[in-house]
């Protein structure tokens, strides 16, 4: 049942029953784990007290976001060391396709942007363009740069700098530009005006971001394979960084890299035709896209009202209930997106995301989605709501130590052994995507080459794993407060563009910034020091990355540190080792930082 073959003609059914079957084991495997960390749970904090029970309870909505990404983690291994051709075992459609078969759809290719740089959007599509020139597959292609731009000054450059573009490529694949003056309903607004215009020229659109960058090839192939399946309504690519000189993005980005392998390949093994959409870097078929995809307005006031932030999902979840399928093609080199590249950035566009998800409270019960799309919308908002859940756990343990051997109440009875297991357990589950995947690399030669070796590849694991015990804690704190000001103040935020070039961060924004994660942080640090000084290492682990956030959020946020973490390899990927054709007309600062110093350069090539 692990490794399914090829969909054909007349096994619809067959693979409907495996599906059923494949859910219902990781629905099986999902509760079980659930139940058997609550028992332990329940041992390291007996449940004999009201914080006791709080803190039973938090633990417990905390728990299906980690337990689904450990169990995704745990199918993808098994898939990645088991099935010969393990994109096909998730993705059966992508053998429907053997490479060669003549292109005959109209495809649109459109790019969103919002007060982005017009060069940048430049220098990512016109590689894609001419790779598809070259392939003599231009008549079937249209570029679209559908701009939401409010800036007075990005508006004269987009005028400018777009209308020579069209100019340049007039002869070969047509190019549109096209501002709206108010950006109603954001980006799906955007796209859904496109489809209101031009939806019917076209039966595809390849859907990009200004940060998005796509080869001609993996187009292609996308083209190709929704044209062998008339029922696939999207294909979802698997979204990996591109090499950057920031020291945040760098390091974040190989964690990432990691992590969405192990984690997609599980994820599309049970979820199969009612996969994700991430709103970029896919392929869509426009006719039940424009048909079946239009985002609801939520009535009422407030933040959680109006237009959609985070369409994606939903709009996944519509094209489901039309009866097309929704499928992720978990294959690494087709997809590339840069990563914000400060600490403040990235918790920027976070918080816009889990503005969005927190929206789908409205949407979760729409009359006619799949139960796995309802899932789905729950579980993207348990992603966000467990960081509260973990910060008013961290809460409840500070104050209860705090007022241990006070006279102003009992301490909240823990078993320290049980609890030291328990979070042992957490953690492991919490890195098991990484985890499963450095154990995939480690095991091929080759794979361990193109990270630089494997002693290179296991000193930047360690690196990313500070990182992200570091950034986790300022993370959740972050999306706390956050959704207090969103549900209780009913203050939410707006939907603004990135600034997606390398930058140094000052030490006053960064205070600005942070100041709530560094005092909580020396709150919970002090506490166990005067309380617990034996256990302080433990208290570091959960909480240490809050009293260093704002050094953090400073130091990797330095270009020059940028470049020499660059040149030495830490977070290398593979594009950085041995580099595509297609990334070398973007000139990438991280690619290029590799022979400034030739004896740097030498030391890349044979580590």
């Amino acid at each position: 049942m692990l490794d399914q073959p090829s969909v054909r003609p007349g096994r619809a059914a067959e693979c409907t029953r495996t599906l059923t079957r494949r859910r219902a084991i990781f629905a099986f495997v999902v509760a079980a784990n659930i139940a058997g960390l609550l028992w332990l749970a329940s041992i390291a904090v007996p449940p004999r007290s009201f914080g006791a029970i709080l803190f039973v309870a938090l633990f417990a909505i905390s728990l299906p976001w980690t337990v689904v990404g450990f169990c995704n983690a745990v199918i993808g291994f098994v898939v990645m060391r088991l099935c010969r051709d393990p994109v096909a075992t998730v993705n059966p459609l992508a053998k429907n396709s053997s490479g060669d078969e003549p292109l005959t759809a109209s495809t649109a290719i459109l790019m969103c942007i919002r007060n982005e740089s017009p060069d940048q959007v430049i220098r990512n599509l016109e590689p894609l363009l001419d790779g598809i020139a070259r392939a003599r597959a231009h008549p079937l292609f249209h570029a679209y740069l559908l701009s939401d731009s409010s800036d007075p000054e990005i508006i004269a450059a987009e005028a400018l700098r777009f209308e020579a573009f069209e100019k340049k490529w007039k002869s070969t694949i047509p190019i549109t530009y096209r501002r709206r003056a108010v950006n109603t309903g954001f980006k799906s607004g955007n796209m859904r005006d496109f489809c209101e215009r031009w939806g019917a020229d076209h039966e595809f659109a390849v859907t990009l971001d200004a940060d998005s960058f796509m080869p001609a090839h993996a187009v292609l192939r996308l083209v190709r394979i929704m044209q062998a399946n008339p029922r696939l309504g999207i294909l979802q690519t698997l979204i990996v960084g591109l090499p950057s000189v920031s020291p945040f993005a760098r390091v974040f980005q190989f964690g990432m890299r990691l992590g969405m392998r192990s984690h997609t390949l599980g994820a599309a093994w049970w979820q199969g035709d009612c996969g994700p959409y991430w709103g970029h870097n896919a392929i869509l078929r426009l006719a039940p896209f424009t048909k079946h995809c239009a985002m609801p307005v939520l009535p009422g006031k407030g933040p959680l009202a109006g237009h959609v932030l985070s369409h994606d999902q939903v709009e996944a979840a519509l094209m489901r209930r039309a009866g097309y399928e929704v499928r992720v093609l978990p294959e690494e080199g087709l997809s590339f997106e840069e990563n914000p590249p400060t600490l403040l950035e990235f918790k920027r566009r976070d918080l816009r995301w889990l503005h969005g998800n927190m929206q789908y409270w409205r949407l979760v019960t729409a009359p006619g989605l799949r139960p796995v799309s309802r899932f789905q919308l729950l579980f993207a908002m348990l992603m966000y709501l467990s960081s509260p859940a973990w910060i008013a756990m961290m809460a409840i343990g500070t104050m209860s130590l705090a007022l241990s051997g006070a006279r102003v109440g009992p301490a909240m009875p823990v078993n320290f052994g049980a609890g030291a297991s328990l979070f042992g357990l957490v953690m492991f589950m919490t890195f098991a995507p990484k985890i499963a995947s450095v154990v995939d690399l480690l095991l091929h030669e080759p794979a361990r080459r193109s990270y630089g070796g494997a002693a290179s590849f296991v000193a930047n694991v360690a690196t990313e794993t500070l990182h992200m015990l570091i950034l986790s804690p300022i993370m959740a704190l972050a999306h706390t407060l956050f959704l207090v000001r969103l549900l209780v103040f009913r203050r939410g935020g707006s939907w603004n563009s990135q600034l997606r070039e390398s930058h140094a961060v000052p030490w006053r924004l960064a205070m600005t910034r942070l100041w709530p994660q560094t005092l909580a942080g020396c709150i919970i640090i002090g506490v166990f020091m005067m309380k617990a000084p034996d256990r302080i290492a433990l208290a570091f682990m959960g909480a240490g990355g809050l009293l260093v956030a704002i050094p953090f959020a400073v130091t990797t946020a330095s270009p020059l540190l940028g470049v020499v973490l660059a040149r030495i390899g830490i977070g290398r990927i593979p594009e950085e080792v041995d580099v595509p054709a297609a990334l070398e007309s973007l000139r990438l600062p991280a690619i290029e930082a590799r022979g400034r110093n030739p004896r740097m350069a030498y030391l890349i090539r044979d580590a």
